[in-house]
């Protein structure tokens, strides 16, 4: 679920700047590449997730070398909601405002129900819905066997992104669900690995009939592709469009 707070002004090069985008999850994967995709557009950055510290240090310098804007890290654990707060603080002492939430923190546990976990049922929810605010995913849209904690935080933030833009519809905030398919990341290229040792088949094989299996167009989205869409979520063209769940997934909720 992405919300935008700000005036709005016309989709060009810059159009955001003056304004602070603060994404959560963004050292890496679909979370750097929407905070990429803001910083070029102008707005100030501040970055949060986990990693090593001299990769992330050379991320927030890389976003203000490459782009011309000031950005920031904050460490802040999305399970706790101290150090949001903190985080939140953090981002108003620096820039004296905050613009644009993009909550895209979560994490995944794969277990059958009877088996789920208590304390992984717990995290999921705790990171995916309870603080994840303004990012979901097609498990938003549709149900994955295995996934049950996943699955239910998804479907909840939709319910979520729904009910913040009724009581935001005149303050001049919009708040959506940007909800991607398979993305190309790091992570998905580790599963790709995985899935093909252990189940002895080729990775194009992994590729197209097991992650993509239910993905029509048989591609991954990229980062920059969903980094572009959140940017135009933020920016005048998009001034009607509140509390829709919008599927970048390449047809898979055609089904």
């Amino acid at each position: 679920m992405l919300m935008d707070v700000a005036e709005r002004k016309p989709e060009t090069k810059g159009a955001l700047a003056g304004r602070v985008a603060l994404v959560t999850g963004s050292t890496s994967g679909i979370g750097l590449g929407i905070a990429r995709a803001f910083a070029g557009a102008g707005a100030g950055i501040v970055l949060n997730g986990f990693g090593n510290a001299d990769e992330i240090g050379a991320t927030v310098s890389e976003l203000s070398a490459d782009y011309g804007v000031t950005a920031i890290y904050s460490p802040a654990d999305m399970t706790s909601p101290s150090a949001i707060a903190e985080m939140i603080g953090l981002t108003l002492d620096t820039y004296g405002r905050l613009d644009i939430l993009v909550n895209n923190a979560g994490i995944q546990h794969v277990s059958p129900i009877e088996d789920f976990p208590v304390e992984k049922w717990d995290a999921v929810l705790a990171i995916n819905l309870s603080s994840a605010f303004h990012v979901a995913s097609a498990h938003g849209l549709v149900a994955s066997p295995f996934k049950s904690a996943y699955v239910a935080a998804k479907h909840g933030l939709v319910g979520l992104t729904k009910v913040t833009a009724l009581e935001t519809a005149e303050e001049n905030i919009t708040c959506n669900a940007i909800c991607p398919g398979y993305v190309w990341t790091p992570l998905v290229e580790a599963q790709i690995e995985g899935q093909a040792q252990s189940h002895g088949i080729p990775r194009e094989a992994v590729i197209r009939d097991v992650l993509l299996a239910q993905q029509p167009n048989k591609r991954f989205a990229t980062v920059e592709e969903i980094g572009a869409l959140a940017v135009f979520l933020a920016g005048d063209a998009a001034a009607s469009i509140t509390g829709t769940a919008l599927p970048v997934d390449g047809g898979w909720t055609a089904h």
